[in-house]
C-alpha cells in the first residue's frame, strides 16, 4: 500500500483501446461533472437516470453542474430498491430516452447506486443499438464495483442479473463525499466489495483494511485510497478478461452463495442487501474451502472476524426471516451466470489473497455444507 496523502484525488485509467475511459475519484467531483462530461463528450445531451432517494440528495448538484457548462438534460426518476432492476422499469427508461429524442451520440447518465447503474447501463447498451454511458455512482458498492467494467443488466424471477449486456461506460465520476449521505448499513454493504479485492489476490490490502477500516468509514484520504485501489484492481481484471470468460470470474468471490441468498429472500432489502449477501458469501467460500482441505480454518475465522468487526453479517442465521432448505439454495445456485454445462463454478481460496476458480466442485459437497450451516 502506498502512502496516503491528505486531500489527494485519484484518477484510474481503464485501457480498453478505443473504449478506454477514466475513473475520477475525489471529494466534490460531482460539482465538476459538467466539465468532465463536456471534455469527454463535447456537445452531447444527456438523460439522467436516478431514483427517488438519490434525487433528493444529489440531483440538484448534478443539474447545476450540467447547466454551468450548457449541457442539455432530461431526468427520469425511478423508485429506489433492488426490485427496480426489472423489465417494466427498463421499458420505462427506454421509452423516456426515445421520447426525449436523444441520439446515439448523446449519453445516458446513471446517478445512483448499483441498481440504477445496472439498469441505466443496460438501457444505454440497447437504445439506438448503443449510446454513450456515464456512471456517477453514489454508493460505495457502486464506486468500487458495479460502476466499473461494463456489466449491466436486470433481474429475473429466475435469478439476479440474468438479462443484460456488456456495455462499457465512457466516464466514471466517483465523488467520495456523497458517500456521507449513505446510511451506515449501506456503507457497510459496499465495504464488503472493498474487502473482496484484498481477499482475491491482495493480502497486503486486506491487512491494510484491517488496520484502517475505521478511517475509510470516517472519510478523508483513506477512503479515497481504498476506493482507488479497488478500482485499479477491478480495471486490471476487466482489461485482461472483459467478458468474464476466465480470470474475471474471480471478482465473483462470495457471489455464488450471495446471489442465491438474495434470491432466497426475494430481493427484500429489509432482510438482505447485495453487499451483505457478498459478506456472508465470502465467509462461506472460505469455510467451504477449509471443508475441502484447501485453506485453514484460521483464514476463514480471520475473514469472519474482520467483516463482523465492521458490522456486516457473516452467518446464514444473521439473515432475518429464515431461509429455504439446502436443496432450494443449491437449485438457486444452478441459475448462476457462472454455471457452465450445468456445472457450478465457485471461487474458492487457498488462503487470504489466494482465490482461484473451481469448476469441478461436487454438488453433493455443497449441499452437505449448506445443510450443516443451516442447522
Amino acid at each position: 500500500m502506498q502512502q496516503v496523502e491528505a486531500g489527494a484525488g485519484r484518477r484510474v485509467q481503464v485501457p480498453l483501446g478505443e473504449r478506454a475511459y477514466e475513473i475520477v475519484i475525489e471529494p466534490g467531483a460531482l460539482r465538476n461533472a459538467g466539465a468532465l462530461i463536456a471534455r469527454r463528450l463535447p456537445k452531447a445531451r444527456v438523460a439522467i437516470i436516478t431514483d427517488a432517494t438519490v434525487a433528493g440528495f444529489h440531483l440538484g448538484s448534478l443539474h447545476a453542474a450540467l447547466d454551468e457548462t450548457g449541457i442539455g438534460h432530461e431526468t427520469i426518476t425511478l423508485p429506489a430498491g433492488e426490485k427496480t432492476k426489472s423489465f417494466a422499469h427498463l421499458i420505462d427508461v427506454v421509452d423516456a430516452v426515445l421520447a426525449a429524442r436523444l441520439e446515439r451520440g448523446d449519453a445516458i447518465v446513471a446517478l445512483g447506486g448499483g441498481v440504477i447503474g445496472d439498469l441505466a447501463g443496460f438501457a444505454a447498451g440497447i437504445v439506438r443499438r448503443g449510446m454513450h454511458f456515464i456512471q456517477v455512482p453514489t454508493s460505495l458498492l457502486a464506486q468500487v464495483d458495479s460502476s466499473v467494467g461494463g456489466k449491466t443488466g436486470i433481474n429475473s424471477p429466475h435469478g439476479k442479473n440474468l438479462v443484460g449486456v456488456f456495455h462499457q461506460p465512457s466516464l466514471v465520476i466517483a465523488d467520495t463525499a456523497v458517500l456521507d449521505t449513505l446510511s451506515p448499513r449501506e456503507f457497510r454493504a459496499g465495504y464488503a466489495e472493498v474487502a473482496k479485492y484484498g481477499l482475491i489476490d491482495k493480502p497486503d490490502f486486506f491487512a491494510w483494511l484491517e488496520k484502517n477500516w475505521q478511517r475509510v468509514f470516517d472519510g478523508g484520504p483513506e477512503r479515497v485510497e481504498a476506493i482507488a485501489v479497488s478500482c485499479e484492481a477491478k480495471a486490471e481484471v476487466v482489461v485482461a478478461d472483459e467478458r468474464e470468460s476466465g480470470r474475471r470470474a474471480l471478482l465473483n468471490l462470495g457471489h455464488t452463495f450471495g446471489h442465491a441468498l438474495e434470491a432466497a429472500t426475494e430481493y427484500d432489502g429489509s432482510r438482505l442487501v447485495h453487499g451483505e449477501g457478498v459478506a456472508i458469501g465470502m465467509v462461506l467460500a472460505h469455510e467451504f474451502s477449509n471443508r475441502m482441505n484447501l485453506a485453514s480454518a484460521d483464514d476463514a475465522a480471520r475473514v469472519a472476524a474482520h467483516l463482523r468487526q465492521v458490522g456486516l453479517p457473516t452467518r446464514l442465521s444473521d439473515i432475518p426471516g429464515g431461509l429455504p432448505p439446502a436443496e432450494r439454495l443449491l437449485d438457486l445456485m444452478g441459475q448462476d451466470k457462472k454455471v457452465v454445462r450445468g456445472r457450478l463454478t465457485f471461487i474458492l481460496t487457498r488462503g487470504i489473497g489466494q482465490s482461484f476458480i473451481a469448476d469441478d466442485v461436487p454438488p453433493a459437497e455443497v449441499h452437505a455444507f449448506l445443510k450443516e450451516k443451516l442447522a
